[in-house]
């Protein structure tokens, strides 16, 4: 076995820290955009007025940051060919992730909305995957230049982890569909154009086959955004809808009618294994800069760095992140060359202990700073309050515990027990 990335992907690195330095670094330090990044971060990017949502200024800043990484052919790194991407591996995608987070805060790689010179787009893949061809033409190119921002209605007030069991319906009405129901953190709706809309057109409550995937345009009548909810990572895009009576065509079907828990789940793996490899660069910065630090703060006439209270706790949390390392690593080369269901526990083991070890991390980050930590003058709190909600959303950590306890006993996966 061979432990050393391929050169060709530590030239790639090197080439988009180049392009990082050339053009996103300027960007950043122009007009006073350090604002979005500093002390002032969450004031800056959030209108408070406006429900919470992100100031203008803010996203017009990304969309700059994103046209020039499109131009200079990253955004779509992981994306086929056809559409302009470089087909990116999972392996690929896991080690760039990991190295942008670890550069830390920046226009780069943003932690509140997921914004980066290298795009992750799951709903690109979704497309891809599922979406005719009619479909591809209007949401795709749109999509990826931000002409069009689709939203993605799942959970609901009364159901999140369990999916099957959601109460949103939709009934065929000659050629068309009329939908009722709520969602909950709908994703995307300050700006979105069209939602994605999951509702249940045939089957009984539970049962995993009859839930539907509807593209709704969020211009049709009986569609309401009610309001944003605010949650600990601010600004916030995640609202409350409600869906009464809103007819849509035959045609806005996504993916085939009763399998829209299919199109839910195609980017999930893909997904999570990239989160958690974000979670791995995130915390080693937080454990580089807590060394750092340590070694170069006096206190009671010795550096803190001499203390075993000091370095007991960032040896453990360095041990996780090598470990960690190496999982995900070997989960997303397998990825790579087997059939996802086969290793959908290795995926989950990946997620929830990158999610939960980066969360660690910032706090320890946070301790060994001190008072200095716990301010905002610092990036631990930023980073703690965005990883925070992986341990919750796209599968909480029990949920994926669940799975791999699926995989482990038999109840789940290859070998479940019939």
């Amino acid at each position: 076995m061979d432990f050393a990335l391929p050169v060709e992907l530590t030239q790639k690195l090197e080439e988009i820290d180049a392009f990082i330095e050339r053009e996103i670094v300027p960007l950043q330090a122009q007009d006073d955009n350090e604002r979005f990044f500093d002390h002032r971060r969450e004031w800056a990017r959030t209108d408070f007025e406006a429900g919470g949502t992100p100031r203008r200024e803010w996203e017009e800043l990304l969309r700059e940051m994103r046209r020039r990484a499109d131009a200079a052919g990253w955004l779509r790194y992981a994306l086929p060919k056809e559409v302009g991407g470089q087909d990116g591996t999972n392996f690929d995608m896991a080690v760039i992730r990991e190295h942008l987070a670890h550069k830390g805060l920046g226009l780069h790689n943003d932690l509140q909305n997921e914004s980066s010179v290298v795009g992750n787009f799951p709903f690109a893949h979704m497309l891809l995957a599922f979406a005719t061809e009619e479909q591809k033409d209007e949401y795709l190119e749109p999509m990826l230049t931000g002409r069009a921002r689709i939203g993605f209605g799942l959970t609901e007030p009364d159901h999140g982890s369990d999916a099957t069991w959601m109460e949103t319906n939709a009934v065929r009405d000659g050629d068309d569909w009329i939908i009722n129901g709520a969602k909950r953190w709908n994703s995307g709706m300050h700006s979105a154009t069209h939602d994605v809309v999951f509702a249940r057109t045939s089957g009984e409550a539970g049962d995993g086959r009859g839930i539907t995937a509807f593209f709704v345009p969020t211009d049709t009548p009986g569609f309401s955004v009610d309001f944003h909810w605010w949650t600990l990572n601010m600004p916030t895009d995640h609202a409350e809808v409600t869906i009464t009576d809103v007819r849509v065509p035959n045609s806005a079907i996504f993916g085939e009618e009763g399998m829209g828990l299919a199109v839910a789940q195609t980017f999930v793996h893909e997904n999570r294994i990239r989160q958690a490899a974000s979670g791995v660069g995130a915390g080693q910065f937080c454990i580089d800069r807590a060394v750092a630090y340590a070694r170069e703060r006096v206190t009671f006439g010795a550096p803190l760095a001499t203390r075993q209270a000091i370095q007991w706790p960032l040896v453990e949390l360095q041990t996780e992140a090598e470990m960690l390392r190496g999982l995900v690593r070997k989960t997303a080369w397998e990825l790579d060359r087997v059939p996802h269901m086969e290793i959908s526990d290795k995926v989950s083991m990946c997620n929830y202990r990158a999610n939960r070890f980066v969360c660690e991390a910032a706090d320890r980050a946070m301790q060994v700073h001190g008072g200095l930590g716990y301010s905002r003058h610092t990036p631990f709190e930023h980073i703690y309050r965005h990883h925070r909600r992986y341990r919750i959303t796209e599968g909480a950590e029990e949920i994926q515990m669940r799975k791999v306890a699926g995989y482990l006993f038999g109840f789940a996966g290859p070998n479940k027990v019939r």
